[in-house]
């Protein structure tokens, strides 16, 4: 029983499409296209180098078009801050006197030890606060 080239071609994909699945690499995916053009060219009649070359054009276009917009793509999302990287940025009100030796601020609906950036900076009750830093469990404040 002599099987087609289109049918090794799309076993090849089929192949390659595994490990995209089991891996989530991309690059599996695009070579697993590129297996596809070649069992297309297959079947279409052309020889074997056609369908290698069809397969490596595929393959290699996708790789330089497809990869540079996916880094694009996940570069241009923000990271999500969690647990104290959350915090700072965030604006604080003051519960009792805050300077370089100590305070109480309210932060994120918690009560917060809390500290001034500047040994001179001193803030009263009251007063609305910038978190720059989380020390410990104190939050150091502008």
């Amino acid at each position: 029983m002599d099987i087609d080239a289109w049918v090794w071609w799309l076993i090849a994909a089929v192949g390659l499409g595994i490990p995209l699945v089991i891996t989530a690499m991309p690059e599996f995916g695009m070579f697993s296209v590129g297996a596809v053009a070649g069992a297309l060219t297959a079947g279409l009649g052309f020889g074997v180098v056609a369908q290698v070359i069809v397969f490596v054009v595929v393959s290699v276009a996708l790789l330089a078009v497809v990869r540079p917009i996916a880094a694009r793509h996940r570069q241009g999302q923000p990271g999500h801050a969690t647990g104290v990287d959350a915090l700072k940025g965030r604006q604080a009100v003051v519960l009792e006197r805050v300077d370089a030796s100590g305070g109480r601020v309210k932060l994120a609906g918690e009560v917060w030890s809390a500290r001034s950036y500047a040994p001179d900076q001193v803030f009263e009750p009251g007063q609305q606060v910038d978190v720059v830093d989380i020390d410990g469990a104190t939050a150091v404040v502008i």
